[in-house]
């Protein structure tokens, strides 16, 4: 007996952006006087040791990487939506660049204050790592590129030294449990965790 598969129907859309759902991640860098900034990030991934974060042109981010080649890229899992929110407003740019005036950012320097975090030391890199965060990487920048069809924004290559793990996910020593992890997702500007487990990769080791 044949199945017939039903064609899905499909429209051309024409989306203001496409987050289609990644990791949310809060980028620690370096600013002038020493002091940390943290900004909301959610475009990034990974290949062995190299993270590439897609970072918005006219904000703090991108001006300290330029000058500190270090950040801490700090994983958030759901239930820390709210703070992460909390900071989501602000922008560490004392003069704020008139297209994020424009949708609502203000200037806040201390944003440790705002969402509750706190700061740790890192191990080698100096920006601070965030405490509540379950995975904390410490990285160093390898390779900034401003893409010519979209000058807006950065690609940043980092490369990974070390990582840190809540010991209540760690499993086998050097395995992140993905029983006991979930990332917050950000989709299409909306804050999700991860469903039920579907099943394994034949590459997984646990």
């Amino acid at each position: 007996m044949t199945i017939i598969k039903q064609i899905p129907n499909t429209k051309m859309i024409n989306p203001k952006i496409l987050y289609y759902g990644f990791p949310v991640i809060l980028l620690s860098t370096l600013n002038e006087d020493g002091t940390v900034n943290i900004s909301p990030l959610s475009s990034s991934w990974a290949l062995g040791d190299c993270i590439v974060l897609g970072i918005g042109l006219g904000g703090k981010a991108i001006e300290n990487l330029e000058r500190h080649p270090e950040c801490v890229i700090n994983i958030p899992d759901p239930s820390l939506w709210e703070n992460v929110e909390q900071l989501a407003p602000y922008t560490g740019k004392k003069t704020v660049p008139d297209f994020k005036k424009q949708i609502g950012f203000t200037y806040r320097k201390e944003k440790f204050d705002i969402c509750g975090f706190t700061p740790i030391n890192s191990t080698t890199v100096i920006p601070t790592r965030i405490m509540e965060c379950p995975i904390q990487i410490e990285a160093k920048v390898k390779h900034i590129r401003i893409p010519d069809y979209s000058p807006t924004f950065a690609i940043v290559e980092t490369q990974t030294i070390h990582v840190h793990a809540h010991e209540e996910i760690i499993i086998e020593e050097n395995h992140i449990d993905p029983n006991k992890w979930s990332p917050l997702i950000y989709n299409f500007r909306h804050y999700f965790g991860l469903g039920s487990k579907l099943g394994n990769n034949f590459r997984s080791e646990i």
